[in-house]
């Protein structure tokens, strides 16, 4: 129903052309205006301006009301569904287009990891420490072999009360 080039949003008729054009009269759209089933724009009078989805609401608004027997507030509720409906489906397809990228990347992220081997030096190395802060202090590590086997408080002089490493 997209007339003149305008969008199917574009709002575009005055009432009485939407009354006509719907098959309903021009208080029946006031009435939907103020319950909120169609709610057109408006014109910088404050007019109301229909839209081509607008008359397709009004249209599919008589058909629930006429041929299905449905009252006023259930039409109501059935457009919010429909249009929550439409939402959701718009999220789906946007998550959905965000999870096929994400297992394109995880597996060309794995081919690469199964390609060609690291090139030289890309590879993880051990690194021996050569010092270590303690409290602020660096200190050189014992090896092993310099350990002494006996613990604070054996010593003449130690205290375990005064033992930093107790804290």
């Amino acid at each position: 129903m997209n007339h003149g080039g305008l969008g199917d949003d574009a709002p575009v008729y005055v009432i009485s052309v939407a009354a006509e054009l719907s098959g309903l009269h021009p208080q029946t759209l006031r009435q939907y205006d103020r319950l909120g089933l169609v709610s057109p724009g408006r014109a910088a009078g404050r007019g109301r301006r229909y839209s081509a989805r607008d008359v397709q609401m009004l249209r599919e608004v008589q058909r629930l009301s006429q041929e299905e027997g449905i009252n006023l507030a259930g039409i109501k509720r059935i457009l919010e569904l429909q249009r929550e409906v439409a939402e959701l489906r718009e999220t789906v397809f946007h998550l959905h287009n965000e999870l096929e990228a994400a297992r394109s990347a995880v597996a060309r992220r794995g081919a690469a990891a199964q390609g060609p081997p690291p090139r030289p030096g890309g590879e993880l190395m051990p690194v021996r420490r050569t010092r270590v802060t303690v409290f602020g202090a660096a200190v050189q590590p014992e090896r092993r072999d310099e350990r002494r086997d006996d613990r604070p408080g054996d010593r003449p002089g130690d205290d375990r009360r005064d033992d930093p490493r107790r804290d």
